[in-house]
């Protein structure tokens, strides 16, 4: 045992390494959990009683030894090789490559910023909602679609609890909350049991807004979004409004813009009509103020909601919805300069 420590001695004393690779194959052959000193300290129970304090020293002497040439010789070569850099620091270095925002952030902080600029606030709420303040509040009957397992992921087996079709749950909580004068805006990610395919997924990303107070009128509606469409597409956007049917809005509307490649004389992306459906809308339904605690007597509001990738598709030409979920470097590279 002793002429073994004897010879790895000499070993690690005769090391003369040439690169900074050899220092670090030194250290794995003797300093490292499988290397030989290791082992000899594996060894070291073996050894007859009256001899372990003599050995136990000289693995000791070794090891201690091993330890300070290693850190020698690091310190060694970096001190011979540090005027051996073969670098110009005068030249100029590689530019980094710089990342770029997701089109639909994008998309969705030039939303926000125009309805900020309004006077709406920012609301947030949960994701996982119960059947009231996704449904019954909203004045959905209770045999309608949206509540049926083909339309909507529910959680629980009494169907109660669910992942929210739609950020109105949002406005009901406010509505709840907080007294009137209430002027919000909720974005958010919503899910709806539904086929992916190019032009529908199962989650996607809607903004919807709300607006209560006293004395609003259609044509408050009507004015904030066409303020929003010209931020949004250009001054010279034109929109014009649908009746439609949705059951917490009455009156309730479509919203489409002047298509902005053909200026509203007609082309393939708008089908050949000039308009582009962007959003629906509507005055909030008396019963919806009631079931929240607001008097649709003195108070009145609107509600309006869009989607984001609905939106980006529009205002970038994209024909594939699936392309904002499927992380493609390629597609994703052309949006670089957008910040």
């Amino acid at each position: 045992m002793i002429d073994k420590i004897n010879q790895i001695l000499s070993e690690v004393e005769a090391f003369n390494p040439k690169s900074i690779e050899e220092i670090e194959s030194f250290r794995l052959t003797y300093l490292s959990k499988k290397g030989k000193i290791s082992t000899l300290f594996d060894d070291f129970r073996n050894v007859p009683v009256e001899q372990k304090k003599e050995v136990g020293a000289k693995i000791n002497i070794l090891k201690q030894t091993a330890t300070e040439k290693l850190n020698q010789l690091k310190e060694q070569f970096i001190v011979d090789n540090s005027g051996k850099i073969d670098i110009d620091l005068s030249r100029p270095g590689d530019p980094l490559k710089l990342g770029a925002r997701h089109p639909l952030s994008v998309v969705h902080n030039e939303i926000v910023d125009i309805f900020t600029k309004l006077g709406f606030s920012i609301s947030d709420g949960p994701e996982i909602e119960d059947d009231n303040h996704n449904f019954a509040l909203l004045n959905f009957p209770e045999n309608h679609p949206a509540r049926d397992m083909q339309d909507t992921f529910f959680i629980s087996n009494d169907m109660n609890v669910l992942l929210r079709t739609h950020t109105s749950s949002v406005q009901v909580h406010e509505m709840l909350e907080q007294k009137p004068p209430i002027r919000t805006l909720s974005p958010g990610r919503v899910y709806r049991n539904e086929a992916i395919s190019a032009r529908a997924h199962c989650l996607f990303h809607q903004v919807e807004g709300l607006c209560i107070d006293t004395n609003v009128s259609f044509a408050d509606l009507k004015y904030t979004l066409e303020i929003f469409a010209k931020e949004m597409f250009g001054k010279h956007t034109k929109i014009r409004l649908r009746p439609s049917y949705f059951p917490f809005t009455e009156p309730s509307a479509e919203v489409d813009v002047s298509c902005s490649l053909c200026g509203g004389k007609g082309c393939n992306v708008c089908k050949n009509t000039g308009w582009l459906e962007i959003l629906g809308c509507g005055m909030v339904d008396t019963n919806v103020l009631e079931a929240t605690g607001i008097d649709p007597k003195i108070w009145s509001g609107y509600a309006f909601g869009m989607g984001i990738e609905r939106i980006s598709m529009l205002k970038y030409e994209i024909k594939d919805l699936r392309l904002f979920f499927e992380n493609d470097i390629r597609f994703l590279n052309q949006f670089t300069s957008a910040f």
